[in-house]
């Protein structure tokens, strides 16, 4: 057994562990319940959850959210449009949101991916200060991702 103060008390009845929290005037808590003896402490259990339930919300606010947001472009992009979506992938990077850019293909357009693969690459070379690749460009279900 622990006290409040934290020192040991070593082991006691059950009886006797609850008649020093008593005096006390605090709560007996079971902190280690599968070790031999369980280890029992005396606190004040309503002022632990509070410290423990704000020491949760500090750390959500502390945690970062990543998002990954999504730019889709296709074969026929003109240049300016490209342009104008690069500076929407930078802006999302200072963010720090992860990106993800898709080559879509409609129509016959799907015969020609190498001019697909070859923006990306374009793309990929213009943003090469900023970013950096997870994952190299893949062909799934008619679309380079």
């Amino acid at each position: 057994m622990i006290d409040f103060e934290g020192n040991q008390l070593g082991i006691l009845p059950i009886a006797e562990a609850l008649e020093e929290a008593r005096k006390a005037g605090l709560d007996l808590v079971e902190v280690a319940p599968n070790s031999t003896p369980p280890v029992c402490r005396i606190m004040d259990y309503g002022k632990f959850r509070y410290q423990q339930s704000k020491k949760l919300q500090v750390a959500r606010k502390s945690s970062a959210t990543i998002q990954v947001k999504e730019i889709r472009i296709r074969p026929k992009t003109d240049d300016h449009d490209l342009d104008v979506k690069i500076r929407h992938v930078k802006k999302f990077l200072e963010h720090n949101n992860k990106v993800k850019i898709s080559m879509l293909f409609r129509g016959r357009e799907i015969a020609f991916t190498n001019i697909g693969m070859k923006i990306m690459e374009g793309v990929r070379e213009q943003l090469q200060e900023v970013a950096a690749v997870d994952q190299a460009p893949k062909w799934k279900a008619g679309a380079w991702l």
